[in-house]
């Protein structure tokens, strides 16, 4: 039953990767596309792992994995530091003074 705990973690960094392809490509539309779908398993993760322990080796698999899923958010995250900062701007710019 604990292969399906880390078929999450598998499906979860195979979306983080999806995310990173899309960032380098600059569609933040499927980014945001599979950043929802992301939490959608992270959820159904949180869900399993109440009712299920993983095994001493794919506890080391799992690290692995998220040491992976992190290095993705990392350079996801840098990629759209520029889009972000543009958002921002944007936003800024449309706001009503409140003076």
């Amino acid at each position: 039953m604990s292969q399906m705990l880390i078929d999450y973690y598998k499906a979860i960094e195979d979306s983080s990767r999806k995310m990173l392809d899309a960032a380098k490509l600059e569609d933040w539309e499927q980014v945001v596309r599979f950043e929802g779908a992301c939490a959608v398993l992270i959820e159904q993760l949180r869900e399993r792992a109440h009712m299920e322990e993983l095994a001493p080796e794919q506890r080391t698999e799992k690290t692995h994995i998220m040491q992976r899923i992190l290095l993705n958010d990392a350079q996801i995250r840098y990629l759209a530091e520029p889009w972000l900062l543009h958002c921002e701007q944007s936003f800024d710019g449309a706001r009503p003074l409140l003076h």
